[in-house]
């Protein structure tokens, strides 16, 4: 079964409505017009039902197949925030709202997500329903464990979730996916360094923290090389390192550094905040300084249940013909609570010869969408065939 040809027809409208979001970006769980464009489509295209607000701003839209008698529910997920990012694309329908940006392609996974919303209402050629799920916040604020935590997984009775992302430098119609572990649990850390502050000409009657600081960001890194069994993958990465003065000849008092985590399994995700905390404290304590970590456990890892990836990737070559298995990724996501609340499966989907995501170059490619509204009406239509 190729791509649909319904959404060859409907091709240069959903391009449009990525186009129109593309230009509108919202962050975190400020999508209020991003949400009422959805929220709009949804009731136009005739849904059963559409909830708003979930998780915040979340939105959801029921859609019942000709017959509900199987009793099957099957959830479908796509993200609707943007990035903090000023954009350099130079396109025509570039963002308009100045340090926010669609640079993750999440226009995309909410347009394509429309279109096969629109499919299934016009056509409902599945015994059961389908609980189309639009979220904020995916990067960063865990919109996901918002939703899931607002009651919606047992509101609607899901029994499966499934959603898509677009993989930058991969062909357009082309998939891939993996079982088991396959996004890192993404934690948070925060670390104050205090020491004594004074004039840089005399460091003699000082405590540096910039000196104590810059020996724990290289401690740090003894933890992925000289803790962890090899075989494990694990990121320690400090991305941010604020001293308490500016001045060209002031040691001092404070340094404040920021970073992330990134593990695949329990018991590194364990070594990695307990290690982190005993170099800051020994290192620290070394030059009669005094460390402070704060660990956040944030984004879990988001693991791919066997039976429902098998089931989509046979979904995928079906739809492109093909379907290969996908590296790890140490990247953070947050379908990883909908999968913690239910069997699915998290699949990507080829975005072409583009900038990587998270750039300020990137753009969503627009040959993806029949690809990917293919993959998600399939999903519905397989999952739950008619009688």
């Amino acid at each position: 079964m190729p791509v649909k040809n319904r959404f060859a027809e409907l091709h240069d409208e959903i391009t449009a409505w990525r186009r129109d979001l593309h230009e509108h970006p919202e962050i975190l769980f400020d999508t209020v017009r991003t949400a009422k464009v959805v929220a709009d489509k949804l009731r136009a295209f005739g849904c059963d039902e559409v909830v708003e607000g979930i998780g915040r701003t979340g939105v959801v839209g029921v859609i019942k197949g000709k017959s509900t008698s199987s009793g099957k529910v099957i959830g479908l997920r796509a993200d609707m925030d943007a990035l903090p990012i000023h954009e350099q694309t130079g396109l025509d329908y570039a963002s308009k709202t100045a340090g926010a940006m669609h640079a993750c392609g999440h226009d995309g996974h909410t347009a394509m997500l429309l279109g096969a919303a629109q499919y299934l209402s016009e056509t409902r050629n599945f015994d059961g329903t389908v609980v189309v799920i639009f979220q904020p916040a995916e990067e960063g604020g865990g919109g996901g464990r918002e939703m899931c935590a607002d009651g919606m997984m047992e509101k609607f009775g899901i029994q499966e979730v499934y959603g898509m992302h677009n993989w930058p430098g991969h062909d357009i119609g082309t998939f891939a996916i993996r079982p088991g572990p396959f996004f890192a649990a993404a934690d948070l850390v925060e670390i104050e360094i205090e020491g004594r502050g004074g004039h840089a000409a005399k460091p003699h009657e000082t405590i540096d923290s910039t000196v104590v600081a810059s020996h724990i960001v290289l401690g740090l890194q003894s933890i992925a090389s000289r803790n962890a069994d090899p075989v494990e993958q694990l990121v320690v990465s400090i991305t941010s390192f604020e001293t308490s003065s500016k001045a060209f000849n002031v040691i001092p008092q404070r340094v404040t550094m920021k970073g992330t985590v990134r593990t695949l399994s329990p018991a590194i995700r364990d070594l990695a905040e307990k290690r982190i905390s005993e170099i800051c404290d020994g290192i620290a304590a070394a030059y009669g300084a005094k460390a402070t970590v704060n660990y956040k456990r944030n984004y879990p890892v988001m693991i791919n249940s066997d039976d429902q990836t098998e089931f989509a990737a046979e979904v995928a070559r079906a739809v492109s013909g093909q379907c290969e298995e996908a590296p790890l990724v140490m990247g953070g996501e947050d379908f990883a609570f909908m999968l913690e609340e239910r069997p699915g499966a998290y699949i990507l989907v080829g975005n072409g010869d583009s900038a990587d995501v998270h750039n300020p170059e990137y753009n969503f490619n627009d040959d993806a969408i029949p690809v990917g509204c293919s993959w998600w009406a399939e999903i519905a239509e397989r999952r739950m065939p008619a009688a």
